[in-house]
């Protein structure tokens, strides 16, 4: 599960489908262009909670993987904790493989 989530990260990221980083997320949040939001394990409490809030007033799907920032940046070509998911089909199937 976790490579094939990995690899579909990957090819969304080629496709220009993520924002990756805290600011980009919440730039692709406000502006209504975001279908999911995947967070790395080891993110920090503060940056969950701020990031958490803005999902929230956006209505987006907040999904905490069992991944690590390093694990995650390595899939996406960046090193982040924060990726949004800005396409309705790579969003739907991610989701798939996450169980939700």
């Amino acid at each position: 599960m976790e490579e094939k989530l990995l690899s579909l990260l990957g090819i969304a990221r080629r496709a220009g489908k993520v924002a990756l980083g805290f600011d980009a997320a919440a730039d692709s949040m406000r502006s209504g262009k975001c279908r999911l939001l995947l967070l790395a394990s080891d993110l920090s409490e503060r940056t969950k909670r701020s990031i958490n809030n803005a999902a929230q007033n956006a209505q987006v799907r907040t999904i905490v993987l069992n991944i690590p920032m390093e694990t995650l940046g390595a899939a996406v070509g960046k090193l982040t904790g924060i990726v949004a998911v800005n396409d309705k089909g790579f969003a739907e199937k991610m989701k798939t493989l996450c169980g939700e």
